[in-house]
This record gives structure tokens, sequence and C-alpha cells, in this order.
């Protein structure tokens, strides 16, 4: 479904470097970071927002500049930021974006409308986030879309909100034929529904794997300060000190175990701890 191989983009003061990932069909992706990590310029680059220095993107295994327009026709997008115009109404917004799309369904959209509880004849600046959102997913899910591109969804919601399009998003999934990408840093939300998970920090990916696989891979580790010697320091992938002991993450719980024996408490992460530690050592 989408293929990345040796992205690179430079601004002055930050770059998207030597990217490579896949996602496969019937997947979800969740594609995390920090804030300024270079998530939103990915997405940017794969919808050809951007332009790219070097690298090749492929979407349905077709180039997503020399096949833009037919790629774009099966993608549903929805972008964090609003890009609708404020003063239409959903009904006068909705027939704008409508005849862009070769697969539109009027009859999904209104199913959308009143799963959401929408109004057509609301103004978009009326709407609250949830509501933009939830307009901006229903026009995403009405024209038989293959990929769904979504970056930072669920930032801001509430939880109730969040839940709703969380499932949403995971009854899509079980047509076997469509992938989500699904960039956030709530990670709680990908760890409910997310098949796979990647890792950018700095421009540059940590890693793309299951996200079963991932979790099984690392661990917390507990101990007091005084086990915390500069050789452990070293082999741990980010830790943090408090008066009353450490916290830190390792991919070698075997070593750990070896090393300090009873004397620490080894947990399994979330995907959070992950990130924290691996973003903060870096």
């Amino acid at each position: 479904m989408l293929k990345i191989e040796n992205l690179n983009k430079k601004f002055k003061n930050f770059e998207i470097k030597d990217v490579s990932f896949e996602l496969k069909k019937g997947y979800i992706m969740g594609f995390i970071g920090p804030n300024g990590s270079g998530k939103t310029t990915t997405i940017k680059l794969i919808m050809n927002l951007l332009k790219k220095d070097s690298g090749s993107i492929e979407v349905f295994g077709k180039d997503n500049i020399k096949f833009e327009r037919e790629i774009k026709d099966r993608i549903g997008f929805v972008y964090d930021e609003g890009y609708f115009y404020e003063d239409l109404t959903i009904k006068q917004m909705k027939n704008i974006v409508a005849p862009f799309y070769t697969q539109w369904d009027e009859k999904l959209f209104k199913k959308y409308m009143k799963d959401f509880s929408l109004d057509e004849t609301q103004k978009i600046n009326k709407l609250s986030k949830g509501m933009k959102m939830k307009f901006a997913l229903a026009i995403a899910l009405s024209h038989n879309a293959d990929l769904i591109i979504m970056d930072e969804p669920t930032s801001g919601l509430d939880p109730i909100f969040r839940r709703e399009i969380l499932d949403i998003l995971y009854s899509i999934i079980q047509d076997e034929n469509k992938s989500i990408f699904f960039s956030t840093h709530i990670t709680t939300d990908l760890e409910r529904i997310a098949d796979y998970i990647t890792f950018i920090d700095e421009g540059k990916i940590v890693f793309s794997k299951e996200k079963d696989l991932i979790l099984e891979s690392y661990a917390v580790v507990k101990g007091g300060n005084e086990d915390l010697t500069p050789e452990l320091e070293k082999s741990l992938l980010g830790f943090r000190k408090t008066n009353v002991g450490f916290e830190a993450l390792t991919d070698d719980k075997n070593m750990i175990r070896d090393l300090l024996g009873e004397d620490v408490l080894i947990e399994k992460p979330s995907l959070e701890d992950i990130m924290f530690y691996i973003a903060r050592r870096q």
C-alpha cells in the first residue's frame, strides 16, 4: 500500500534523512515520535505537499508524483489542522469536495452524518474540534478510499470522541483490502488498534516493526540508585534518576537480570515508555 525508500528532505534547521518503511494491505500502522520529529513532514512528502530532495515514495505500487491524481482519488486524508472554508455549511463544503472523487458515495456520506450526529446545515465555524474531525473523517471515508492517512486525528479530542474514532478505524480495517497510516503522539490509541509501529526521531527512523514484537523486545527496569553504575548506564537505552531510585529502558532483560539479580524490578513497557526513553537519550 505504501513503500518509502531512502527519503530525504532538508530544511534550514531540520532534515528527514534516509527514511524507509512499508505498509502492507489490511493493516494499521502507527507513526510515532516527539513533536518536531518529522511525522507531519513525512506525511506531506507522501501527499506531495512538499517536494522531496531524494528517495522514492510508492503508493499502491505507483510513484506518488507521476500518478498523483490517480493515487489521491484512492486516499482518504485527515489532517490535524482545519482545511475547510469556515463560513460554509457542512453541505456546501461537501458539495465542493465530493466532485474531486470518482468513487464518491453520497449514501455512505449521509450514513456517517447520521452516525456522527452532524447537521448538514451547520456552519463549519460553529463546530467543535471533535465535530470538525468527524466531518473530516466522513469526507475521507465516503469515496471508497483504500488507504486512510491521518495526521494527529485524535489530538485535542476528549476520550469519548477518541474511542469512537478508534472504533470506526478498527471497523474499516475489517475489510482486508484497506490500510490505515495513523500519525499520533497519543501512544495509548495505537496500543489499542495498531498492527505495526514506525518510530521517527530527529528525522530518522528508529524502528518500524510489529507492535507486539516491539513491546516484547523492550523492558522497563526499576532499581535503587546504588545499582546504577557507569557500566550499567552505558548499556541502557535511556534512564531517569530520582531521590528514591532509577527507572530505565533496556532491550536486554537477561543481561540486566544477570547483572543485578533480584535487586531490580523488570516490567513490560508501554509505547510511551519506549518513545520517551529513546528520544530522551538521543
